[in-house]
């Protein structure tokens, strides 16, 4: 990697309140715990500096623009509680800033959660998975993807997920790779059932071209 993994890049406004009993957190920690098992959330000696990766986020259903995120840095922790949950209650991607309350600061990756979350309002649920295999594996799945030289967390990358959405790539998937950011992978779906399902498909897909491979 060329950067660190982890570090939030844009500007944050962020109130230290506990965001209970507002959001009901029991279905995403649980899918949140199943993608840890699977190693796609988590934290690793042997992966990325052993700093924690990845994290998932859910729509509010009372206030559409606002969404739930697991907090920075909590990779480490198996099971997660209401203290490592943020809520994002104002997000301006192209303006770099966001706004949120929680005994816990936000995901590095809070700022391209809000930039899906805008382009469709379907859209409920979003996993920011690192999977090596489905990243490898960009081209040969034919994945949307950012290009290797938009950095994870900023303003570039909002952009550049917005201009998948407006360039119809992902009319038939809801999942991206970003090639800037290792073995980083997004999917979003209607549900969190729905995002994970897409993201275990295609984790089914890349390690069945792997298996080719080998026994060729």
């Amino acid at each position: 990697m060329t950067e660190s993994e982890g570090v939030i890049k844009y500007q944050l406004n962020h109130t230290h309140q506990a965001i209970n009993p507002l959001c009901n957190l029991t279905e995403i920690n649980a899918w949140r715990t199943i993608a840890v098992r699977l190693e796609l959330i988590g934290q690793n000696p042997g992966r990325y500096d052993n700093l924690g990766f990845g994290n998932i986020s859910q729509r509010l259903e009372s206030h559409k623009n606002q969404f739930i995120i697991s907090g920075t840095q909590t990779g480490h922790l198996k099971n997660l509680s209401p203290e490592h949950f943020c809520l994002i209650v104002q997000a301006e991607p192209r303006q770099n800033r966001l706004q949120s309350c929680g005994l816990c600061k936000p995901s590095s990756e809070s700022l391209t959660h809000a930039s899906v979350y805008a382009q469709n309002p379907d859209i409920q649920a979003i996993i920011h998975a690192h999977s090596p295999e489905v990243w490898t594996h960009t081209k040969a799945l034919q994945l949307p993807h950012t290009d290797a030289e938009v950095p994870y967390g900023t303003v570039e990358m909002a952009i550049a997920v917005e201009n998948l959405f407006k360039s119809g790539s992902l009319a038939k998937t809801s999942l991206f790779t970003m090639l800037g950011h290792e073995d980083g992978v997004v999917a979003f779906g209607s549900s969190l059932q729905a995002a994970f399902q897409e993201l275990i498909n295609y984790l089914s897909l890349a390690i069945g071209i792997e298996q080719q491979r080998l026994s060729r």
